[in-house]
């Protein structure tokens, strides 16, 4: 973002006190004073822990052009140029949905409880095919990280794709409003954050706070294999743009598409889609019917913007993913790993074990699960129920970790030999027992929730010669 001082103070709601002048040129925002650039905007936030109206002068003399500064902070400093605001962190928010509403940036917002980033990446693959995209990094998807992705987006990009999280209700309606969105995706609807909602039905409900900020005319693309979503679309109290239009995928047939033809491979899937018909065969590089969905759901966003299928089926194919979605690994020892340790839930826990069970030629396959978190008063069943979902079909052995891991454990003895399921609560012992248990030919799937790290272990058993004596 390039404006001058008088530009941002007004487009942030604040007042430019400078003695260089309000024609003073500032590029880039920055929130992070470790990540500062010569004649940015530094704008300090404050949190429980921290506040960076600590760090605003010294960021001044550090390079920046400006700083913001929140009125009821005291005295702004006099190393140079400020804006003067009421709130920090709204006037960040202001300021973001000034730019992108002034841009010409289409906007496409994402969100569902598995696969947003997944569906993020594909759509920016298959738009960059004919348009100039920008996207969310990472998981830059709430109510900081939003603004700052809009704020990080060059002058010239024709598509903002943009990701949309949340933990509680009205939060998606707060980034759908600064973000107004002319698209929509809704991936699916699963049991993260029960913790704060209580049911499905809430999740549902508080996904589809998406379209409440979405601009008149648009399109809705959302998993028509969720009955819930339709049914909170219909909903009275649902806010929603005049003449909303939908388009519903997954992988029943009574979707507007859906796949007629699935084949898995070592590194990918092959597939043909209902709509573009069996002469063009799409090749994903994700392993999972679960991701096949995804593709379709992006795909139906490509070809509303008048992607081809040509080109939809190019893009797919140069596709670069956020890491840790199901990255397939090869060990220096000739393990081959499945590390999906980026996040979990009930859903995608049940759609990576379904990936192991579809991979085809390894000795032995292995699943290395971890606590599931965020699922309320009834994690310890849920996690039962993934354990029980793991037949010899499936996996050979179960390595379970964490207090809620033992639960898998349990559900897993169910359906698994007694000698099959081990269950641990110390990593260290675990990557050891792993090491003395794997062998060169196995497959391993590595998945848990992300305050588990269980990518430690998917990189040190990467590392490891395992013991092949």
């Amino acid at each position: 973002m390039k404006r001058t001082l008088k530009e941002m103070a007004a487009m942030s709601g604040g007042e430019a006190v400078s003695l260089a002048g309000e024609d003073l040129p500032v590029q880039g925002v920055i929130t992070d004073s470790r990540k500062l650039t010569e004649g940015c905007l530094f704008v300090p936030l404050a949190g429980e822990k921290f506040d960076g109206h600590d760090f605003a002068a010294e960021a001044l003399r550090r390079g920046a052009a400006a700083v913001m500064w929140q009125k009821d902070h005291g005295v702004p400093p006099a190393e140079g140029p400020v804006i003067l605001v009421d709130d920090t962190l709204a006037a960040l928010q202001r300021l973001s949905s000034a730019y992108l509403q002034a841009s010409r940036a289409r906007v496409i917002g994402i969100t569902g409880s598995n696969g947003k980033t997944t569906t993020k990446d594909i759509v920016t693959s298959l738009l960059s095919t004919a348009y100039k995209v920008h996207k969310t990094q990472g998981n830059f998807n709430n109510h900081i990280g939003l603004p700052l992705t809009i704020l990080s987006m060059p002058e010239d990009r024709e598509f903002a794709v943009l990701e949309m999280g949340m933990s509680a209700r009205g939060e998606i309606a707060l980034l759908s409003g600064l973000a107004q969105p002319e698209t929509a995706i809704i991936t699916n609807i699963g049991e993260s954050h029960l913790e704060y909602l209580g049911s499905r039905q809430e999740i549902a409900r508080a996904k589809l706070e998406i379209v409440s900020g979405m601009k008149p005319g648009g399109l809705l693309v959302y998993n028509g294999d969720e009955p819930l979503i339709p049914e909170a679309l219909r909903e009275g109290r649902t806010v929603k743009p005049q003449q909303l239009n939908t388009f519903t995928f997954g992988l029943q047939p009574d979707n507007d598409d859906y796949p007629t033809g699935i084949m898995f491979q070592s590194g990918g899937t092959v597939f043909t889609s209902h709509r573009f018909g069996p002469d063009i065969v799409f090749s994903l590089p994700l392993l999972g019917r679960h991701n096949v969905a995804n593709a379709l759901g992006a795909m139906a966003v490509a070809f509303h913007y008048g992607v081809s299928g040509e080109q939809i089926r190019k893009g797919l194919e140069d596709l670069l993913l956020t890491g840790m979605r199901i990255e397939v690994m090869k060990g220096v020892s000739g393990l081959t790993i499945l590390n999906d340790a980026y996040n979990a839930s009930p859903t995608s826990m049940r759609a990576a074990i379904e990936v192991l069970q579809s991979m085809k030629g390894f000795r032995r396959k292995i699943a290395v699960l971890g606590d599931m978190l965020e699922l309320g008063e009834g994690a310890e069943q849920f996690h039962r129920e993934v354990g029980q979902y793991l037949t010899p079909e499936k996996a050979d052995f179960l390595f379970a970790y964490g207090a809620l891991g033992t639960y898998i454990a349990e559900g897993a003895a169910e359906r698994l030999p007694a000698s099959a399921v081990h269950a641990y609560t110390d990593k260290s012992k675990l990557i050891q027992e792993l090491e003395q248990f794997l062998q060169p030919g196995d497959i391993v799937l590595v998945k848990a929730s992300r305050g588990n790290r269980l990518e430690e272990v998917a990189l040190h058993l990467k590392n490891s010669p395992l013991n092949q004596s």
